[in-house]
């Protein structure tokens, strides 16, 4: 348990406020569709293709952790029953990315949730939301839940908290800087610098 006050962090690391969230009964809002955007789910997909949308999703925030999954890791997670995964497509390319991971009994975690930049603003992740906690509660659980942290969109926390989901816990998270480890670019996410 960390005392109040400031702690320095190592250097070549990152440091995030973690917002873990969840819901116990289905809240949705009426939902238009989107013009021009379908709803796809995907049984498998390319290694290479889902880290291309991966990173084109999350880069700017430092999303990192599939990175250092294998080709035979990210299989193994897309190839499981109980893990499903969705985009968002427009004209036949991602530019949304849903995942839902049933692998705890009786619960749904939001594995990753995010939108192009192209997306950003046309009603897009009110949509993508709305499928999300639709298909959640359509399997037998009583908790679906999320964490975000202050690494991630600006307007994530508030978007998840509209949507249903109830703040319970907080976290810090030290980890290494991806950018230093070649991860991503060293011009990825320019808003958080750079301690080598």
């Amino acid at each position: 348990m960390l005392s109040a006050g400031f702690h320095q962090v190592p250097k070549g690391h990152v440091t995030t406020v973690v917002t873990h969230l969840e819901m116990h009964a289905p809240q949705t809002r009426p939902t238009p569709e989107i013009e021009g955007v379908s709803f796809k789910k995907h049984d498998t997909v390319a290694p290479s293709d889902y880290r291309k949308l991966f990173r084109r999703i999350g880069e700017n925030y430092l999303w990192f952790s599939r990175l250092h999954l294998s080709d035979e890791e990210l299989l193994e997670i897309f190839g499981n029953p109980d893990y499903d995964l969705y985009t968002l497509q427009r004209a036949g390319e991602d530019l949304g990315l849903l995942e839902l991971d049933f692998r705890e009994t009786g619960a749904c975690e939001l594995a990753f949730f995010g939108l192009d930049d192209a997306l950003i603003g046309t009603g897009a992740g009110r949509y993508l939301m709305t499928q999300a906690i639709t298909l959640a509660f359509q399997r037998a659980i009583t908790r679906f839940h999320v964490h975000t942290c202050t690494l991630d969109s600006p307007q994530a926390l508030a978007f998840y908290m509209r949507s249903g989901f109830k703040p319970y816990k907080q976290e810090i998270e030290i980890a290494e800087d991806p950018r230093l480890s070649g991860d991503l670019p060293m011009t990825a996410a320019p808003q958080i610098p750079v301690f080598p």
